[in-house]
């Protein structure tokens, strides 16, 4: 059973976000900032994006039961009530906001916050079944919450690097969403839930993810080159996004399963690379 909590919380989301809160922390403090700020800010990003997966996943559980990969899952598959679900994410949604409550500063507070309500509200509630491009665009916001409220925890204030990794998360996002649905078209067609790609075509989408990596592309060295990061980050940055833009460039049509899910894997490795690369190497 404790299993089926911890999978209800999508630990692979929350680690995910936590490798990139964690090159957003280190690029703003250089590792001088406290033990004690980066404990609260990492375990409070933590908390709060295991509640909105954990809501995420109370909301979706009707068409999680029509789809093959996440049928299973506890609330569909009826191993957790809905009620024990909402009260075990407004639990660790509490934890969470407490940790940066006692710990951070208010900036880090309000976008963290942000991005939950973005996520849950806006994105799984609002516009995912509706408009699927906009919750896209709209989610991919949610998606940079997390290194963006690490750099202000650690910074104190929004300034250029924090516009910078919101520009560069944001915009990483929207691909590798676009992936996913591309390699799991089948179960959402099964449950009734359209994507960008059905709404709009597979040529237009294609135009999507290029035009997105290329954006992506541009920014993903700036850190570096207006005084955030260091060389080596630099260097490391440059060549995994234009890695990644001539792959979508050479790819077939936007459709094709094997391409997406190549898409996918190589999105993954290269937001690892620049928030590894944030971390290790800050100006």
């Amino acid at each position: 059973m404790l299993w089926k909590y911890l999978v209800l919380a999508k630990p692979w989301i929350v680690g995910a976000n936590l490798v990139s809160a964690l090159g957003g922390y280190f690029l703003a403090g250089g590792g001088r900032a406290g033990i004690g700020l980066f404990l609260a800010a990492m375990g409070g990003i933590a908390l709060v994006v295991a509640s909105g997966c954990v809501c995420n996943n109370c909301l979706d559980r009707d068409i999680d039961r029509e789809m093959a990969r996440t049928r299973n899952r506890p609330l569909p598959a009826g191993d957790i009530a809905p009620a024990r679900a909402w009260a075990y994410g407004a639990l660790l949604g509490l934890a969470g906001g407490a940790a940066l409550w006692a710990g951070t500063n208010a900036l880090c507070r309000l976008i963290v916050a942000a991005g939950f309500v973005v996520y849950v509200l806006v994105y799984t509630l609002l516009l995912k079944r509706r408009h699927p491009l906009a919750a896209t665009v709209v989610g991919s916001l949610a998606g940079a919450a997390a290194p963006v409220a690490a750099y202000c925890a650690a910074r104190g204030r929004f300034d250029g690097g924090a516009l910078l990794l919101l520009a560069l998360f944001s915009l990483w996002q929207i691909p590798h969403a676009h992936a996913i649905a591309i390699r799991r078209r089948e179960d959402y067609a099964a449950a009734g839930l359209a994507t960008a790609a059905s709404r709009l075509g597979e040529g237009t989408i294609k135009r999507h993810i290029v035009g997105h990596i290329a954006a992506f592309a541009l920014i993903a060295p700036l850190p570096a080159v207006c005084g955030y990061a260091g060389s080596a980050y630099g260097v490391a940055a440059t060549v995994s996004g234009l890695a990644w833009l001539a792959f979508a460039l050479a790819g077939p049509r936007a459709g094709d399963a094997l391409f997406a899910r190549r898409l996918y894997r190589l999105s993954i490795a290269v937001v690892f690379v620049v928030s590894v690369m944030m971390a290790v190497n800050p100006a």
